[in-house]
């Protein structure tokens, strides 16, 4: 893997780590409500799977996630108390090295499969 790809990747870990730190300062009671409005609008835009433009869209498609969620990120950051911004980053960080529950996750998945083969079901029999 070449070196570029590489401090990419850490680029979009820390992004996703500091995301995470904006959701938990969002949070706290500490942030000024203007600051808290402005982090989960920027959290919310980051991990929706709705973009301002659409992915498919060449280069354009891809333009939001790589200016205006890193620029959101920014601007919420220098909203928030350096304190709990700190505070945050820790526990996002502790939050983003913990293993993740793959038997959880099944768990999630089976029932979205179970409600979606009831749901074709009920569509089955409507249409009859």
């Amino acid at each position: 893997m070449s070196a570029t790809l590489k401090s990419w990747q850490e680029c979009g870990r820390q992004l996703k780590a500091e995301t995470y730190a904006l959701y938990l300062a969002y949070r706290d009671p500490r942030v000024p409500w203007w600051a808290r409005v402005f982090a989960a609008c920027v959290v919310a835009y980051a991990f929706s799977p709705i973009d301002l433009i659409p992915d498919p869209i060449p280069v354009l498609g891809y333009l939001d996630d790589l200016v205006l969620v890193p620029l959101g990120v920014v601007l919420a950051r220098r909203m928030i108390p350096p304190t709990v911004m700190a505070e945050c980053r820790e526990r996002a960080r502790t939050a983003v090295e913990r293993p993740t529950n793959w038997y959880a996750a099944a768990v999630i998945v089976v029932i979205w499969l179970a409600l979606a083969g009831l749901a074709a079901a009920w569509v089955l029999r409507w249409l009859r």
